[in-house]
């Protein structure tokens, strides 16, 4: 039963650290490199011409190491918008000078595809367009998480032994984390139903935890007509309890008293 819990989403990315450890190596391509990224006659995306540089873009090339120069005390994302308001500031006369550079450059660009694109044989340039159409669905996955980031999501409940392994990783054996996470892993099936219990019951906190903040979001959510994001009838709990403040303060109380459980345990021992 609890061996299950190492391979849930709510375990990512511990299950893929420890994953890591146990998986084959990934098959290579004719040069060496992974077969996703390598075909036939050595063909491959990292060889297709780069899109030239927008003109703000290549504003901020050109101008990034004077103003770090001239502010060395902000952060990266503090200089990101000075650049960004100093390029809106621009007299569309100056800012013409790197529209035409961006012009030269991507008729250039064209010119170097069509070349590209003519020494593919049928089965390259289908590779090559699956490849892109997963490095696609890559970015629209980034793209969403972080607008669920930016909106408040909450975070999904943690498993027993992603709590296990959350108190005991920085005093476990091991130079690297993949090390570290196995030796813990093993570490979890060895311990008895009564040392698991502890961990079972904070994870079981972090349910009705979870479920409690879900409610506040997904009618947030639902205000801001992003009806989208609430989940279905058929992924909310079969068991669906009335939440109110009173259950998520029991919750969070008992969360504390088996954290104080497991301290003094630790310490005894």
């Amino acid at each position: 039963m609890e061996k299950s819990c190492i391979v849930s989403a709510s375990c990512f990315p511990t299950c893929a650290l420890l994953g890591a450890a146990v998986s084959p190596p990934r098959a290579l391509g004719p040069g060496g490199g992974s077969a996703e990224k390598s075909f036939c006659r050595g063909i491959s995306s990292d060889e297709r011409p780069k899109r030239p540089l927008t003109g703000y873009f290549r504003f901020l090339k050109e101008k990034h190491s004077g103003f770090r120069e001239e502010n060395p005390e902000m952060s990266h994302m503090e200089l990101i918008r000075k650049i960004a308001g100093a390029w809106r500031a621009l007299p569309a006369s100056e800012k013409q000078v790197y529209e035409e550079a961006r012009k030269t450059d991507w008729q250039r660009y064209e010119e170097q595809l069509a070349t590209y694109k003519a020494q593919l044989t049928p089965a390259q340039a289908e590779a090559l367009r699956e490849e892109r159409r997963r490095q696609l669905a890559r970015r629209r996955l980034f793209k969403a998480k972080r607008e669920l980031t930016v909106l408040g999501k909450p975070k999904r409940p943690r498993t027993g032994f992603n709590i296990f392994v959350s108190e005991h990783f920085k005093e476990s054996e091991g130079i690297s984390p993949v090390a570290k996470l196995k030796q813990l892993f093993d570490g979890w099936h060895k311990l008895s139903d009564s040392q698991k219990q502890p961990y079972l019951q904070l994870a079981e906190d972090d349910k009705v935890r979870y479920e409690n903040e879900m409610t506040l979001w997904e009618t947030k959510m639902v205000e801001l007509g992003r009806e989208d994001l609430v989940r279905s009838r058929k992924q909310r709990p079969k068991k669906k309890s009335v939440e109110t403040a009173k259950q998520a303060e029991t919750a969070k109380a008992s969360s504390h008293e088996n954290k104080a459980k497991l301290k003094l345990e630790k310490s005894e021992e």
